[in-house]
């Protein structure tokens, strides 16, 4: 249930960077620039995620990698299909 809020949570995360990247831009290309800009964020928020797992929860960083790849993955790919698609 904690892997699949923290997936919804990258979808809303990236909504948010298109929405922003809309109000301060306006443009076609700026939207994507929104969409480039979210990966290396998530790509933190996922690492962050991960770290937990192993140093609090007990997991080992081999039980963990497939759920960070897993986190990161969904959203990071709608990213870049976004900025595949708006870039000009």
């Amino acid at each position: 249930m904690r892997t699949l809020k923290f997936i919804i949570g990258g979808f809303l995360l990236l909504s948010i960077c298109l929405v922003a990247a809309r109000a301060i831009g306006g443009s076609m290309p700026s939207i994507a620039t929104g969409a480039k800009v979210f990966i290396p964020v998530w790509l933190v928020v996922a690492a962050v995620n991960m770290w937990i797992g192993v140093s609090r929860a007990g997991y080992s960083v081999g039980e963990e990698l497939p759920i960070f790849l897993l986190i990161f993955a969904l959203p990071a790919v709608a990213a870049g299909l976004t900025w595949w698609k708006l870039h000009s």
